[in-house]
């Protein structure tokens, strides 16, 4: 089945409010190949050709129209980049091949006895647009097991690195060391054909997915806990559960929370700053060991991956102020002199959606199963019932609802994984799903290198005179 006959039927599916049922029955994986490599290869040379013929017709069709505000904005909403695994609406959120999550919590596949989709599930739906089997999520996580052990070079780097440095600088540091073992680098140096450039992006691709939990718990254990190994990869246990035996953690239930976020922030278009940076290096023809270091760089920052670091801080301090069993009443009033300071109010707004984000939603109804009495949990809550009337009535913010961050962090607290200057790490191994399957399919397409024309601001001031 072409992708576009794929996109169009979840599509039509999701217009329908009973959708969720019949999702479940109509969508079908389009191979029983567990080889995820094969399903790719008999899938990209109709996409190339379908991609072609759209480009013969439409290649000078206008898109929309660029303001002076966006130019000057950070080129916020101009339409000027193609990106195939998720797209990002205003009102409903994200959408992965056309999926929603609560959709794709009921269609992909779940470990035994678990309730979260995995997400290696998402990767395959991510890469293929098809919804895997069980079988095919199954044989992913055992090849990601058997691709994840560390070059001792990249051992040796993060043993010796002191321990005051930022894990996310930790990160940075061992992925752009794995470019040593790059396969597509070692490829073009040997004048590898640019139709083939595809099958080593994604055989580093699939290295480096299953190398990240290693490098995350390696740089975990060093910094926070004895330093100790972090024990060898099970090939029965999925990504998820491995990461977290890793870390030290042995609750089932901290596993399950994983899965759901390991899934939810993997993707979110093309845009945003992690996903722009891959793509914008990749182009460049640089591996994507390089690439995705990059974007972990773009991640870092903190109006990027580390808002959710940047919640638990404001969280702290209301807490401090006000306790845990604060009245509305009382935590209004601080929310005021927040925002009469000068400052905003973490994990709310977002550039793009401008309703409730389903990624803070699916966390809320995680914590309502699990930990529904846990103080900070109520304490979000509350501040979920108060910030939007306010922000609201204030009249300057498009997007008065929670996004993503605001819920994050309190959940990872609960189950005892209190570092936060550690959860931007998580953040990036959950991105590379996303940013990775869109590179594999950059260089499918054959995407030239991105080069975006600039203006002086005299020059804008003469070509709007006219």
């Amino acid at each position: 089945m072409a992708l576009s006959r794929i996109y169009a039927s979840k599509l039509a599916c999701a217009a329908n409010k009973n959708s969720l049922p019949v999702i479940a029955t109509f969508v079908r994986n389009a191979s029983d190949s567990t080889d995820l490599k094969a399903v790719l290869t008999e899938k990209i040379p109709k996409e190339q050709e379908r991609v072609k013929n759209f480009r013969k017709q439409h290649g000078n069709t206008k898109v929309g129209e660029v303001t002076v505000d966006m130019m000057y904005g950070g080129m916020r909403g101009i339409k000027g980049l193609v990106c195939e695994t998720s797209v990002l609406d205003p009102d409903e959120g994200i959408r992965f091949r056309g999926l929603s999550i609560p959709e794709c919590q009921q269609v992909l596949p779940k470990a035994p006895g678990g309730q979260e989709p995995l997400p290696e599930g998402l990767f395959w739906l991510l890469i293929t647009g098809d919804v895997p089997s069980k079988a095919q999520v199954d044989a992913l996580s055992r090849e990601w097991a058997n691709r994840a052990a560390l070059p001792s070079h990249v051992v040796t780097m993060l043993n010796n690195m002191p321990t005051s440095l930022h894990p996310m600088s930790q990160l940075s540091c061992a992925v752009t060391a794995l470019n040593h073992e790059s396969k597509f680098a070692k490829a073009y140096s040997e004048g590898v054909h640019k139709s083939k450039y595809w099958e080593y992006v994604y055989e580093d691709s699939m290295d480096l997915i299953a190398k990240l939990p290693v490098i995350a718990a390696t740089i975990y254990r060093n910094t926070y806990r004895d330093g100790k190994g972090i024990g060898a990869i099970d090939p029965k246990k999925d990504w998820s559960a491995n990461f977290t035996k890793m870390l030290g953690y042995e609750d089932e239930k901290f596993t399950e929370l994983m899965r759901l976020y390991l899934t939810i922030h993997s993707d979110h278009e093309g845009g945003n700053v992690s996903a722009h940076t891959v793509h914008l290096v990749g182009s460049a023809l640089s591996d994507p060991y390089l690439s995705f270091a990059a974007g972990m760089n773009g991640l870092a920052g903190p109006l990027h991956g580390l808002a959710n670091q940047e919640v638990l801080v404001w969280l702290q301090k209301l807490r401090k102020e006000l306790g845990d069993n604060a009245s509305e009443d009382k935590v209004k009033e601080f929310i005021w002199k927040t925002l009469k300071s000068g400052q905003v109010v973490p994990g709310y707004g977002h550039a793009v959606l401008r309703k409730t984000d389903p990624r803070y939603t699916c966390q809320r109804e995680f914590a309502l199963k699990h930990l529904p009495n846990d103080p900070l949990f109520g304490l979000v809550s509350n501040i979920y019932k108060v910030v939007p009337p306010i922000l609201t009535e204030l009249g300057k913010v498009k997007n008065p609802w929670p996004n993503v961050d605001a819920h994050s962090g309190v959940l990872l607290q609960y189950y005892g994984l209190k570092e936060m200057n550690y959860y931007t790490v998580l953040f990036g191994v959950s991105r590379a799903l996303g940013v990775l399957a869109s590179l594999v399919w950059d260089r499918a397409l054959g995407l030239p290198i991105e080069r975006p024309k600039s203006m002086s601001t005299d020059g804008l001031m003469k070509a709007t005179s006219k």
